[in-house]
């Protein structure tokens, strides 16, 4: 009987992925143009977005009717950072984008948490370098920035608040957190982004975070988005031409 060939072991891929929260603002004047016009802009604008679905995971987003400085955003997730600036330009190109402002941009990357080690789970956000999102009706979406004496701390400090809060978070399992990370890349040191088919449990969620000790060191987490996932033809109609 011939020697059984050892079963081949997975290799884990430790890539880390570049994320984009873009949001955009169409001036009012797009509105105002003839309706085979904006029709056009919208469907050069779906060609050049699908162009890249190969290359980057894309997810719509709109926020009409919810805050006046942002109609809709784009969150975009590659493994090339490149993609982000070609895709921009190229849909920027378009008859919809030379009406298009970018009011907000925040980009950070994926990043293994050191605070979750001790409790990893399947999928377990800070555990994951891999974000698969889009599953969820609303994305909350808001620029995090910790103060210096946070830094200071020693580890053992930081973990033990940690742990409090990350116990809050498993309490609202409806809600599900991904954390990238923007330290030297932008202004803000994390992009947090949070799904969820329920928006009051969000709500909920960041009411009892606020009597968090690890609240004590928020410096900024302003401006927050609250987004409506869309299909990509169905968000660009929302614009209201």
């Amino acid at each position: 009987m011939a020697d059984a060939k050892p079963a081949e072991t997975k290799r884990e891929d430790n890539r880390r992925q570049y994320v984009n929260f873009a949001f955009y603002k169409v001036d009012p004047a797009w509105r105002r143009l003839p309706e085979e016009d904006r029709k056009r802009g919208k469907c050069q604008f779906i060609d050049v977005a699908r162009s890249y679905e190969s290359d980057m995971l894309i997810i719509p987003y709109s926020l009409v009717g919810i805050r006046g400085d942002c109609d809709f955003m784009l969150w975009r997730i590659s493994y090339n950072l490149m993609d982000f600036q070609d895709m921009t330009a190229r849909m920027l190109a378009t008859d919809l984008g030379k009406y298009l402002n970018t009011p907000y941009s925040y980009l950070a990357m994926t990043k293994r948490s050191t605070y979750v080690r001790d409790h990893v789970h399947d999928d377990q956000e800070g555990a994951r370098l891999k974000l698969t999102p889009g599953k969820f009706r609303y994305l909350f979406v808001y620029p995090f920035i910790k103060t210096r004496a946070w830094y200071r701390l020693t580890q053992q400090a930081r973990q033990g608040m940690m742990n409090e809060h990350i116990e809050l978070g498993h309490r609202f399992p409806t809600v599900r957190l991904n954390t990238t990370y923007s330290f030297g890349l932008d202004d803000q040191e994390f992009v947090v982004a949070f799904e969820s088919d329920k928006p009051e449990h969000f709500l909920d969620l960041v009411m009892e975070l606020r009597h968090a000790e690890t609240s004590n060191y928020t410096l900024r987490d302003t401006p927050v988005f609250t987004c409506v996932h869309r299909d990509l033809p169905e968000m660009l109609d929302l614009l209201g031409g």
